[in-house]
């Protein structure tokens, strides 16, 4: 089947656009619970196999908006496949070294894959059907939890039963596969964003970006009120005013900042910094509270593998709530799952700051894919439908970097608090994991507000669409 072909069958475009970000968030989360494995077959440190990590994020972070950019300005299917192709080499890469260099520079390349998102909004809201556009977005956006999840509940038996190399293998297959079906499948839209490519904000883009990051994920290591974390934040900062004064005075910004300034913008990507917070700090903590030894009084001394069975439940909740996400968008407007999602969320947190038993993180857990789930399908359709078609890349790019940020800082920040509460033994203190548990709760419940605070929509999809598009024509 040709691509022509394709455009008459919408959902081949969204399965093949579904695999694609599927294989992202697994390669996010995956290595997670093998840190500690490669620190020893990498023979490092481990601030030194956090790059493994962390290497990954920056990559994503910096590469997301430009390439968001690049597919609105010359073609989507041409960058999403260069994207995975990027995806696929990095996978190979690291599915055959043994050096830590190698590793970090083989994540970095993988990083590339962070654009697959945006991109995949942007084909989906060219070449779908309108009334279809709400429930495909939202399916592909919580990809990106689903993923996450998966990622952690799948790498305890991969570690168990083969050798960390196939936590790259997998992906890989799953990788070049899509990369050959959207090659096949994937129709080339016609739609252009004229324009140039405004280097000097990439630059800075990618300098406070880089600062940022990297300040909170060595801030552990380092301190947080050690030097060179206060200096590489401030760093950041700056580079940040920068950049906003650069993209403003810009012809032809990267990040067009008046895009960024309205309502439905800036409110959701507030929400996705809050919820990502949370989620990405849950992803890391419920695995390690039930690692923990029975000996501590609270923990269950549960396997890498069996401490995946835990977040189960929040790939099914996942699964099921990101179409009825869609669905709902359609119907009432993105607003009321977003706000639902940031509520469920935060109850996750309050069961976990209370929790005792098996069945009560089963219930948190449960409780955070459902939120998440209806969060994550909204997000990306509030902003799709708060900007014109031509900045669907880049806008719906920095959504999905605000999500990381905060994901990023909210699991750097319970680090550090566990960090200060270790027994003599060097296990966790339970007050360590309540005092995180509840932090996130509070944290989230700014999201609740924030999710309040988006602009109330008076029809599904297809209203705000007509609404900005007709704006911009008309300045």
């Amino acid at each position: 089947m040709t691509a022509t072909d394709a455009r008459s069958h919408p959902g081949l475009i969204l399965a093949v656009l579904s695999l694609s970000g599927g294989a992202y968030a697994l390669l996010q989360s995956l290595v997670v619970p093998a840190l500690p494995v490669l620190q020893d077959d990498l023979h490092t440190t481990t601030s030194g196999v956090a790059w493994v990590f962390t290497s990954y994020l920056l990559a994503a972070s910096v590469v997301t908006p430009i390439a968001g950019r690049l597919g609105d300005m010359f073609g989507k299917k041409r960058v999403l496949i260069v994207v995975l192709a990027g995806l696929a080499a990095g996978s190979l890469l690291a599915a055959l070294v043994h050096s830590l260099p190698l590793m970090i520079m083989a994540r970095t390349i993988q990083g590339l894959g962070g654009a697959v998102f945006p991109l995949a909004f942007g084909i989906l809201r060219d070449e779908l059907p309108r009334e279809r556009v709400a429930g495909a977005i939202a399916l592909v956006s919580g990809l990106l939890g689903i993923g996450g999840g998966l990622g952690i509940v799948l790498a305890g038996p991969i570690l168990e039963h083969l050798d960390y190399h196939w936590l790259f293998w997998i992906p890989l297959i799953v990788t070049a596969g899509s990369t050959v079906a959207a090659v096949a499948v994937i129709p080339e839209s016609s739609r252009r964003e004229p324009g140039q490519i405004h280097w000097l904000g990439g630059v800075l883009l990618s300098a406070w970006l880089v600062a940022l990051l990297l300040a909170v994920s060595e801030a552990p290591t380092w301190g947080w009120g050690s030097g060179k974390t206060l200096g590489l934040a401030a760093f950041g900062i700056v580079c940040g005013a920068v950049w906003i004064v650069a993209e403003t005075r810009a012809p032809h910004p990267l990040v067009d900042m008046r895009m960024m300034r309205l309502p439905g913008v800036w409110t959701t990507n507030a929400a996705a910094f809050l919820i990502g917070f949370g989620m990405y700090s849950a992803f890391i903590l419920i695995p390690q509270y039930v690692q923990m030894p029975t000996s501590t009084g609270y923990g269950f001394g549960a396997s890498v593998s069996q401490a995946g069975i835990f977040l189960v439940p929040t790939t099914i909740a996942l699964l099921i709530t990101s179409p009825i996400g869609g669905r709902l968008s359609t119907r009432v407007g993105s607003r009321v799952p977003l706000v639902a999602g940031a509520l469920v969320t935060t109850a996750s947190f309050v069961v976990l700051a209370v929790a005792n038993a098996r069945w009560e993180i089963y219930v948190a857990s449960t409780l955070l894919g459902i939120g998440v789930g209806f969060a994550f399908a909204s997000m990306a359709n509030l902003i799709v439908e708060a900007v014109p078609r031509g900045q669907t890349g880049v806008a719906t790019g920095m959504n999905t970097i605000v999500r990381t940020i905060g994901g990023a800082i909210g699991a750097q920040i319970a680090a550090s608090i566990l960090a200060g509460h270790v027994l003599a033994d060097g296990d966790t203190a339970k007050r360590g994991f309540t005092i995180v548990f509840v932090m996130c709760g509070a944290v989230l419940a700014v999201g609740v507000l924030a999710s309040l605070a988006v602009p109330r929509a008076k029809r599904g999809v297809a209203a705000p669409l007509r609404v900005v598009e007709s704006a911009q024509a008309g300045e």
